[in-house]
């Protein structure tokens, strides 16, 4: 967790909030001032419980509340949203028996820090979320690790009821990393991987799995799928000092959508590296919060590409900008030839190997 704070509001539980700050620096702990030990790396208020949990809930990725579930329950419950942006919530009662994942079991991350906290207390975790106690798979997890993002149109709630329900699942991939279930594990007996998409639409499956940087369209997949987007593509920029970021971003999303790719899928930009940056290559990798790599030019001329170009030796030193650039970012083979966009834009796009 990038932000936790702990909140204890008895003598046991400030013993309790110290403990786990011993094993985790960064935690800040928060007690009220009627307890006021000198010393202590805790931050004492004065407020009421009831304001300073609103506080910790809306500015913190995670909240760990030592005292009862039910009044825990009580005071987040006024303050939350919904499941992608809720902090993760966890309850640890007055004698550090129990350590509860009560909020964001998945997607925030409580139900993983719920058994750290319980391995370091020594204490027994709860977790109640379906796929946990099913052991199957939870959907709105898979390829979290890698950075992979489901895409909205998803229906995750219904295949996740298939899921712990144990209807019959397909799986179909085609990017991405392979090793997304548990290695060494078999997959649950309902979920069955298939190589074509038409043979998994074709199949009796209640709900799909799709990992693809593709946008595929079926119609037997509405309603029906979630689609998790693999960050696989680099986009390869070849351009002029004064190109406009809305001139990239058009070229990209034109590539993008002819070759029905998905903008959710790109890990990267990569160009040549120039005396000065091009401004509008930086402000589009900040918008899009997409990193932005640069080659050396006797890099990018080592690099086999379909389409070198005279013109561009001539004024950057390399046959290829856009091509090499996405080759040499990605490791893996172009799928997007160097597209052109006039007078000084050239965009390509390559995809990884894992």
């Amino acid at each position: 967790m990038n932000k936790t704070a702990v909140l204890a509001i008895t003598k046991n539980g400030i013993e309790t909030a110290l403990r786990l700050k011993n094993n985790f620096s960064t935690w800040k702990i928060f007690c009220p001032s009627k307890f006021f030990q000198n010393g202590k790396d805790i931050e004492w208020f004065e407020d009421s419980t009831t304001s300073k949990v609103q506080e910790l809930f809306q500015n913190y990725d995670a909240l760990v509340c030592i005292f009862s579930l039910g009044a825990v329950i009580r005071l987040v419950a006024p303050h939350m949203k919904d499941k992608k942006t809720d902090p993760a919530v966890i309850v640890i009662d007055d004698t550090a028996k129990f350590v509860i994942s009560t909020l964001s079991g998945h997607l925030g991350g409580a139900n993983e820090l719920t058994e750290k906290i319980a391995k370091t207390l020594g204490a027994t975790p709860v977790i109640t979320t379906a796929a946990d106690v099913n052991k199957t798979i939870a959907v709105d997890l898979v390829g979290k690790e890698f950075g992979w993002t489901i895409d909205e149109n998803s229906t995750v709630t219904k295949v996740s009821a298939f899921m712990v329900n144990e209807e019959k699942i397909g799986v179909f991939q085609d990017a991405g990393r392979k090793d997304w279930w548990l290695p060494n594990k078999e997959l649950p007996k309902n979920v069955h991987i298939y190589n074509s998409l038409d043979e998994m639409v074709n199949s009796d499956c209640k709900g799909f799995l799709i990992i693809s940087d593709k946008i595929l369209q079926n119609k037997e997949l509405d309603g029906r799928s979630v689609t998790y987007r693999p960050k696989t593509l680099v986009v390869g920029v070849g351009l002029h000092w004064d190109t406009t970021k809305e001139t990239i971003r058009e070229g990209m999303e034109f590539c993008l959508s002819k070759f029905k790719l998905s903008a959710n899928s790109v890990a990267k930009f990569a160009s040549i590296k120039k005396e000065a940056d091009v401004k509008g290559l930086q402000e589009l990798s900040r918008e899009m919060n997409v990193p932005l790599v640069y080659f050396d030019k006797s890099e990018l001329a080592t690099i086999t590409i379909p389409n070198p170009s005279d013109v561009v030796q001539s004024f950057e030193g390399t046959p290829s900008v856009s091509e090499a650039s996405a080759i040499k970012a990605s490791g893996g083979d172009l799928i997007v030839q160097k597209q052109k966009f006039p007078p000084n834009l050239t965009i390509a796009i390559a995809r990884s190997t894992t």
